[in-house]
C-alpha cells in the first residue's frame, strides 16, 4: 500500500449486539470496509481488548482484507460493544463505556499513518473520552485533508467538542437532524440553502454534505449548492447505506466533479457478498 493514497479512519471499533447475533461495527470500521471493497486502500486506527471479542474483531478485519497493524490492544479495558434494540419504534443504542477504543494512544506509528494519508475520516464518538479525544486532536494537527462524519449519538458528545471538530475539518458530512441540532446551538436557520454556506464560512470548510435519506443529498462546495435526488431503495436500505455513501463520495473526491461525486455516492450500496455492514453508529 502506498500510504499517500490511503484513507485512514479513526475511532470506534466494536461489536453490534443484535437480536440475530453479533456483528462487527462502528462507523470508522464500516467506512474502511466499504473503501476496501471499492478498491481504495484504507486503514483503521482503533483499539480493542486482549480478549475473545477483540480477537474476533481483528479476524473480521483480516477477512475483509484490511490491514490490522494500527489496531492497538488493551490489557486493561474490554473490547467495545453496542447493544441494539430493534423491537419497535426508533432504534435504541446503548454504547457501552469505558471500553478499549476510549483509550486510543498517540504513537509515532499512528502519527505517521495519518500524516501520510490522502484523507483522514473521524466522527464525534471518538471524542467522547478524554484519552481518545486527546489522541484524535493531536492526529488532526498532522492530517492533510480531514473528513468529519458528524454522527451525533447522545449523550456521547458536547457542543464544545462538536464545534472544535467542525473547525478542524475540510469536508463535513451530516444528516438533516444533525444540521438542525447544530444550527440551533449556533442560533442560525437550519434550511439547507442558508445553513450549508453559513457553516462553511463560519468553520472555514471546503465542503459540507447533507444527507437526506430517500430525498437524496445536497453538497455545498466552492460557493455552489448542488442537490441530487435520492433513490427509492434508500428508504428501505438504511443499514450500511450511510457508510457506503461516504466511502463512495471520498473515492471520487478530487477526480470527479462535485455533482458526479454526489450521484455516485447516492447510487452506492454496501459492497461485497458478505452480510451487509451494519451501520449502527451511522445516521
Amino acid at each position: 500500500m502506498n500510504p499517500s493514497t490511503a484513507i485512514v479512519c479513526i475511532g470506534e471499533f466494536l461489536w453490534d449486539m443484535l437480536p440475530a447475533g453479533r456483528q462487527p461495527g462502528g462507523a470508522p470500521y464500516n467506512v474502511a470496509v466499504q473503501l476496501q471493497r471499492l478498491g481504495h486502500p484504507a486503514q483503521l486506527i482503533s483499539r480493542v481488548g486482549e480478549d475473545e471479542l477483540g480477537a474476533g474483531l481483528v479476524a473480521a478485519m483480516q477477512q475483509q482484507g484490511l490491514d490490522c497493524h494500527l489496531i492497538q490492544r488493551s490489557q486493561t479495558h474490554l473490547t467495545g460493544v453496542v447493544k441494539v434494540n430493534l423491537t419497535s419504534g426508533p432504534r435504541v443504542y446503548k454504547i457501552v463505556e469505558p471500553v478499549a477504543w476510549d483509550y486510543l494512544q498517540y504513537t509515532e506509528e499512528v502519527r505517521a499513518a495519518v500524516a501520510e494519508a490522502r484523507m483522514v475520516v473521524y466522527g464525534s464518538l471518538a471524542a467522547r473520552s478524554a484519552a481518545t479525544r486527546e489522541t484524535l486532536y493531536r492526529l488532526l494537527q498532522v492530517a492533510r485533508f480531514k473528513v468529519f462524519d458528524v454522527n451525533l449519538r447522545p449523550p456521547h458528545y458536547t457542543r464544545t467538542g462538536i464545534k472544535y471538530l467542525l473547525r478542524q475539518a475540510d469536508l463535513v458530512k451530516l444528516s438533516e437532524q444533525e444540521l438542525s441540532e447544530i444550527m440551533g446551538w449556533l442560533g442560525q436557520p437550519s434550511d439547507e440553502a442558508t445553513a450549508l454556506p453559513w457553516l462553511a464560512a463560519h468553520f472555514k470548510l471546503e465542503a459540507v454534505c447533507l444527507t437526506k435519506g430517500a430525498a437524496g443529498a445536497t453538497l455545498w462546495y466552492r460557493n455552489e449548492l448542488i442537490s441530487e435526488a435520492g433513490h427509492p431503495a434508500a428508504a428501505q436500505d438504511s443499514l450500511g447505506t450511510s457508510d457506503a455513501f461516504l466511502a463512495t463520495l471520498l473515492t471520487h473526491w478530487g477526480t470527479h466533479s462535485p455533482a458526479e461525486c454526489l450521484r455516485a455516492a447516492l447510487a452506492a450500496r454496501p459492497q461485497g457478498t458478505a452480510p451487509p455492514v451494519h451501520a449502527s453508529l451511522s445516521p
